[in-house]
């Protein structure tokens, strides 16, 4: 791929050949649960008013290796990050070499997870260039990365990758095309004596649906594709759900579950992902690549330049605080733009950030084991003052069962409430005018509009939820009714059932 055709969290590329509509997605019942239907054939009563679930035409999932052209960028990109998770086991009487690869990373690579010493096995034992073809794939390349005994981290040119021995989790945002990269998964997962065990895919509903290339024109197309791997790999037999409000942020959700479970495991799993839009203008100013540029010494390159800048703006958005204790990998985009990988032992956390007026968007995703993510919860979205922000868990029955209080879990909309300190030294006057109306001093209060929950396959656990900032009537920035919160009480599974 061109240098030109990497993002920097800005650049797209355009869908050529396959048209796709250009229409809000909305318009699907809360926790939906549904399989696809045969190729032309549409759910009835979305058919009309749901562009996101309509049926696309459908193409074979080897012959689009080519299918886009770069697009000019336009001032806007679509932060939100489409997530594939893949866990692999062993395949029975494999008679290949599963032995462990006992190179050493050296020191400056190997941290955060004890020795230095890094014995690779199973994903892990995969070589550059079958990663990069994992990439090539969904149209995004390596462009760094961090390890320690238990994971590989790469920071890619659209978000981020993850490897574990025996799981992978990618991330790309933009117009990416993430699930075109799943026949290779397969395909180098056997090379290696592994099977797919479980997959995951979700996403956010897209800001900007009409940008996607196939096979992402819709949520419908994207689960016919995933079916029409099935050739390759049966259990790729799953379904898909929706949660969250038709008329405004929903969150798409694809499982297949083929784990063969022990009751001696005793593991648990989790990933709680925060997307925050209209970022305060003052932060996002922070990730803008020129305003460092000045400081370039003479005999600086440009790598060192982007390492610097790229620490720069970590430090001067108080991102090096959320993940105190990790190794962070970070990147600086231009012309803007922001990336952040840290890993701590068995556990990662990445950042996303797209700081565009008019669609300025943040993530943070982290699989940690936390028993509480209420206080991470309040430090992102207090770095970020966001006029909204959408919360998504995750996790199985044991992990639930050993959290305890998250704004996810409270039984109404004002036990939920997120009270955030306002930084006074860092609030431009814009913010102070759009924050004075909330009656709280220094503090900004979010307020939960709506939450979804469901269960989903043996014991997967979904929940996701919009928080919107809390504001009085007369503020041009009023948030909802109570009629409106009171419309979207919680619909899906039940979770009070965990901390009775």
């Amino acid at each position: 791929m061109p240098n030109s055709a990497i993002r920097r969290r800005g650049f797209a590329t355009l869908k050529a050949g396959c048209e796709v509509g250009k229409h809000d997605e909305r318009c699907i019942s809360v926790a939906l649960s549904f399989r696809s239907t045969s190729p032309g054939v549409s759910p009835p009563d979305i058919v009309n008013i749901l562009p996101d679930l309509i049926e696309q035409p459908q193409q074979p999932f080897d012959e689009d290796d080519h299918s886009g052209e770069i697009r000019e960028y336009n001032g806007v990109f679509e932060g939100p990050e489409k997530t594939l998770e893949v866990v692999f086991r062993k395949i029975p009487g494999f008679e290949g070499n599963l032995t462990d690869d006992e190179a050493s990373l050296s020191d400056s690579s190997a941290n955060s997870g004890g020795s230095n010493a890094i014995h690779r096995r199973g994903l892990r034992t995969l070589p550059r260039v079958d990663l990069n073809r994992i990439c090539a794939r969904a149209r995004c390349t390596i462009l760094s990365s961090v390890s320690n005994r238990y994971l590989d981290a790469y920071v890619l040119s659209e978000s981020s990758l993850f490897v574990y021995p025996y799981m992978i989790v990618l991330k790309t945002c933009g117009t990416t095309t993430l699930l075109r990269c799943v026949a290779t998964l397969i395909e180098l997962g056997r090379k290696i004596g592994l099977e797919i065990d479980w997959l995951g895919y979700n996403r956010k509903n897209f800001n900007f649906p009409g940008d996607q290339m196939f096979p992402h024109g819709s949520f419908n197309q994207e689960m016919d594709y995933l079916y029409s791997h099935r050739n390759l790999c049966e259990r790729l037999n799953g379904n898909g759900y929706t949660l969250g409000p038709v008329t405004s942020d929903h969150w798409f959700v694809f499982v297949a579950d083929h784990t063969k479970r022990y009751v001696e495991d005793n593991d648990t799993d989790r990933v709680l992902n925060i997307m925050m839009f209209d970022i305060d203008q003052s932060v996002a100013q922070k990730f803008y690549y020129d305003k460092y540029k000045a400081r370039i010494g003479p005999d600086e390159t440009e790598e060192e330049a982007t390492k610097r800048i790229s620490m720069e703006q970590t430090k001067a958005a108080g991102i090096d605080n959320l993940v105190a204790g990790a190794t962070i990998d970070p990147r600086a985009f231009e012309p803007c733009g922001y990336s952040m990988n840290a890993i701590l032992f068995h556990s990662y956390s990445t950042m996303h950030i797209t700081p565009e007026e008019g669609s300025s968007y943040a993530s943070f995703e982290t699989n940690q084991k936390l028993s509480s993510y209420t206080p991470l919860v309040s430090n992102v979205v207090r770095a970020f003052r966001p006029k909204r922000f959408v919360m998504t868990l995750m996790a199985d029955e044991g992990g639930l069962v050993q959290m305890g209080s998250n704004p996810l879990f409270e039984g109404s909309a004002s036990e939920a409430k997120i009270v955030v300190p306002l930084k006074s030294n860092s609030v431009t006057r814009s913010s102070v005018t759009s924050l004075s109306s909330l009656g709280m001093g220094n503090c900004a209060t979010y307020k939960r509009s709506n939450i979804a929950s469901i269960k989903v396959e043996d014991d997967a656990c979904c929940m996701m939820g919009n928080w919107v900032l809390e504001e009085n009537a007369d503020s041009d920035f009023a948030g909802p009714t109570e009629a409106q919160q009171e419309s979207h009480r919680a619909r899906g599974l039940s979770v009070s059932n965990y901390y009775r």
